[in-house]
């Protein structure tokens, strides 16, 4: 077995062709922050991306995307923003994840989102996380009536707000997939506001992030797209939503909506606009991603699964990292695990961020 690392831009088609059929034979890999396209164009905005390919006597047998920092540090690509990480493989692959790190030059990957499905890291995951998600394979109507099932109160009053939004405001239409660049950058504005507000980071203060956006959202293929979903009530912008999809998933990532319409429940109306309109085309999940949150519960249908961990090989700078990251996650994990301790510090982050706004 031999691996190389390489630059993913330095990929020709017969490689990117390569991992496109692995993403091809297994529906768990086949996740847009897993595709060839994603880690291209975060690697075109952060220098240090690479891919690991891996190679037996048959020929490319994986590809093993990531992030190198200082003293060898490595992250998932896009690190922070992803909501599925790992490899992408042939099926019966076998290797050894400390041999992958010394062939990539690590010296420690962390994980937050790694598919869970994945051997070589099985051993080193330390918890395992849900990731709510919405089955659409059967159709809408399908899981209209899981909908109605398992939370019709949450149907039946999303029924009412979008009627009562078309009567007071306009009729409400839903554009699946729009390339309207005007409409994207009032959603990261809205977002940005959402960020402060809350007292989180505001990811779009970083340029880069904005540009990764920008840049996804011209990829539009039938294999991968950066996708924009836009909510009108009328004439007026009433929610968003700006993920990437496959061929057959959708990953929810910025959903966002006009707070001056807040009392007509945008956001929920907008995702079931979304699993209408995409089951149409013939999608069969959507990704909302892991995180409590009170309207994931009460969409879903089931929930898929993500591990974090980090591997990692016997050196200083393994150990720095492990000083600096593991007891700042541990108790953050156990406030997001706690109902009473995760209201408690988002209140806190609230009230911070209304005393630095004043």
């Amino acid at each position: 077995m031999q691996i190389s690392v390489i630059h993913p831009n330095d990929l020709g088609e017969p490689e990117l062709d390569r991992w496109r059929k692995f993403q091809d034979a297994d529906p768990e890999q086949d996740n847009p922050f897993l595709s060839p396209e994603f880690v291209q164009t975060v690697g075109s905005l952060r220098p240090y991306v690479r891919v690991a390919v891996v190679s037996d006597g048959s020929g490319i047998a994986g590809f093993f995307p990531f992030e190198k920092h200082r003293l060898g540090i490595g992250r998932p690509v896009g690190a922070g923003l992803t909501d599925l990480q790992g490899m992408v493989y042939a099926q019966g692959l076998e290797i050894d994840a400390t041999r992958l790190l010394r062939a990539s030059g690590l010296a420690t990957w962390e994980f937050d989102h790694l598919h869970v499905g994945q051997p070589m890291f099985v051993p080193h995951h330390s918890a395992r996380f849900p990731s709510p998600a919405i089955d659409i394979g059967d159709g809408f109507d399908a899981y209209l009536a899981t909908l109605r099932r398992r939370s019709p109160k949450t149907h039946k009053m999303t029924r009412y707000q979008r009627g009562r939004l078309g009567r007071e405001v306009g009729e409400v239409r839903h554009v699946a997939e729009s390339s309207d660049g005007a409409a994207l950058r009032e959603l990261l504005a809205w977002k940005s506001a959402q960020y402060r507000r809350t007292g989180r980071m505001d990811r779009f203060a970083h340029p880069w992030i904005v540009e990764l956006v920008e840049r996804l959202h011209a990829i539009r293929t039938d294999r991968f797209a950066g996708s924009l979903s836009l909510l009108y009530a009328g004439e007026r912008l009433i929610a968003g939503h700006f993920g990437v999809r496959t061929g057959s998933r959708l990953c929810m990532w910025f959903p966002t909506y006009d707070v001056e319409y807040a009392r007509y429940s945008p956001g929920m109306v907008m995702h079931l606009d979304i699993a209408r309109d995409f089951a149409a085309t013939g999608l069969t999940l959507i990704d909302m991603g892991r995180g409590e949150k009170d309207y994931k519960e009460k969409l879903k249908t089931h929930d898929l699964e993500v591990a974090e961990g980090r591997v990692a090989r016997l050196s200083p700078a393994a150990g720095l990292h492990w000083l600096a990251s593991t007891p700042v996650r541990t108790l953050r994990n156990t406030v997001l695990a706690n109902p009473f301790l995760r209201d408690k510090a988002d209140r806190v982050l609230k009230g911070y961020a209304r005393l630095t706004k004043t």
